[in-house]
C-alpha cells in the first residue's frame, strides 16, 4: 500500500488518482504521518454467466452430484 501525505495528495490528485484506477493499488493519506484515509477502485461486479461464458454448456456431468455417498465412506 502506498502512502502519501496530504499536501502531496493535492498537488497531484488527479495522477494518485490514475495510478488507483490503472493498477487497482490503495493509496493511504496521512495529516501528520498518521493515516486518515483510503483512496479505493472500485471493483466492477461482473454477472456470473459472463464470468464463466467461455466454459457454459462445456461440462458434462457423468453421475448424479447430488446423490448420496454415504455407501462410499464407512461408520466413523
Amino acid at each position: 500500500m502506498e502512502r502519501v501525505s496530504k499536501s502531496v495528495l493535492k498537488a497531484k490528485m488527479l495522477e494518485y488518482f490514475r495510478r488507483v484506477e490503472e493498477t487497482g493499488r490503495v493509496i493511504e493519506v496521512t495529516d501528520n504521518n498518521e493515516p486518515v484515509l483510503r483512496i479505493v477502485p472500485i471493483v466492477k461486479r461482473v454477472p456470473l454467466a459472463t464470468a464463466f461464458a467461455d466454459v457454459q454448456g462445456r461440462i458434462v456431468y457423468h453421475e448424479d452430484p447430488l446423490a448420496p455417498t454415504s455407501d462410499e465412506w464407512p461408520d466413523t
